[in-house]
């Protein structure tokens, strides 16, 4: 019994407290996917695929590297806007020491 508790208080803690926003990217200007990011921390930011307009791509964008998970670093990305083909962003990705991307 005891190991259930401790197994579900973990689990509790481990669970974000909170749902990211959700934007599509091909709708809004950089400076405003910024802005959003500045005062959100973290959103979902979706947008169709370069080669497959079909094909809607999307992770997990932030602010800065505080709000990627233990063991993720912040790499520099770019997404499309509606002003901007390559929009700068910042992406959480597992860090590796061979510094590959």
């Amino acid at each position: 019994m005891k190991r259930l508790l401790l197994a579900v208080g973990l689990l509790c803690i481990a669970v974000p407290a909170h749902s990211l926003s959700r934007y599509n990217t091909p709708g809004l200007t950089c400076e405003r996917i910024q802005t959003i990011l500045k005062t959100e921390g973290a959103a979902i930011l979706r947008f169709p695929s370069a080669r497959n307009a079909q094909l809607i791509l999307y992770d997990i964008y932030v602010a800065n590297p505080v709000f990627c998970q233990s063991g993720d670093i912040a790499r520099s990305a770019t997404i499309p806007s509606s002003d901007n083909r390559r929009c700068r962003v910042r992406l959480c990705q597992p860090y590796t020491s061979g510094g590959d991307r």
